[in-house]
């Protein structure tokens, strides 16, 4: 056999080992635990659904299923993380709206939110209500504009951070009302619902199941919930579009990978979580919580990422936001 013919059979052989390798690691897959890292801080709705689904996986999968808390930066610190660990499916990370937000309001990312992140499943989706504190006397939309008009740059709206969703939500509102509200962001739901309740803050967008329960009592008045139609878990509250602004809010939550992970991985993934949101126990628990189940391909997810993406780097260049 001459040398170059040597060479060439040689690499073949290799090649070969490495793919053989890599489906047999593939085919085995998972051989040890499965860690799920959520950058935000533990309770929120996030954390409560990485942990949720996370349980349906381990008995699934016949592996451990961690989730691990890894927050900062505006979830950027947990993402990196995740982006730079080996491909290798056993290391995911669950992100939230801010995760596309993050793509165009942060100057200078770690990570390529395109390039070194691949969408793996959608998991779930928090409908988001538009409320205000009692004492302000709104009630509706109309009122809001009257009240925002009367008093530029008085009324206050929170959020639960910088680039999340009930952040740009609030700006998106302004555009579409043609009013100005100063944006006061807080690091969490929990210590913004606080201060809307307390009255320190005008209006807020924010997931029906922690609003519900302050609603129903009357600590907080509903103005809308941000659906297109009529919420099933909120029926008797009219929709934002009812009253002539077709605005949707909401919170959703997926998992993604190091974009190297074998495609079998990700798709083994993605059936495996699609499973779990069929399960009982995440029925139960979502229909309790006011999350609705997402199920689809990894495909969609990822077309779904490209839409948010868009759609907040829109809502960002209008209302010139920045992170400083």
């Amino acid at each position: 056999m001459q040398r170059r013919d040597f060479l060439h059979a040689g690499t073949a052989a290799a090649l070969a080992s490495a793919a053989g390798l890599s489906l047999a690691q593939t085919g085995a897959w998972p051989g040890k635990p499965v860690r799920i890292v959520v950058p935000f801080t533990p309770g929120g709705t996030t954390d409560m659904v990485a942990r949720l689904v996370g349980t349906e996986l381990s008995k699934q999968l016949g592996q451990s299923v961690i989730v691990e808390n890894k927050p900062g930066a505006g979830t950027v610190i947990g993402v990196d993380y995740v982006a730079k660990q080996p491909a290798d499916g056993y290391t995911l990370v669950c992100v939230a709206n801010s995760f596309t937000a993050n793509k165009t309001l942060v100057k200078s990312l770690p990570y390529d939110t395109t390039r070194d992140l691949k969408p793996v499943a959608l998991m779930g989706l928090s409908e988001h209500v538009l409320a205000t504190h009692p004492s302000s006397g709104i009630k509706t939309l109309a009122d809001l504009k009257q009240a925002a008009l009367a008093k530029p740059d008085a009324l206050t709206y929170a959020s639960f951070g910088n680039g999340t969703s009930a952040h740009l939500s609030g700006a998106l509102l302004c555009q579409m009302l043609g009013v100005d509200m100063v944006h006061v962001p807080y690091k969490g739901q929990g210590p913004a619902l606080t201060d809307l309740l307390g009255g320190q803050v005008m209006v807020m967008f924010g997931n029906w199941s922690e609003f519900r329960g302050h609603i129903e009592s009357g600590k907080l008045t509903a103005i809308g919930m941000a659906t297109a139609k009529r919420s099933r878990f909120a029926p008797q509250v009219p929709t934002l579009a009812e009253q002539g602004v077709a605005l949707e809010s909401n919170s959703w939550q997926g998992l993604l990978a190091p974009t190297a992970t074998p495609d079998a991985i990700v798709q083994r993934l993605n059936a495996e979580v699609n499973k779990a949101l069929a399960s009982p126990n995440v029925v139960e628990v979502f229909a309790k919580s006011g999350v609705v189940a997402q199920p689809g391909s990894a495909a969609q997810f990822s077309g779904f990422v490209n839409s948010e993406i868009g759609k907040y780097a829109e809502i960002i260049r209008r209302a010139n936001i920045t992170m400083g």
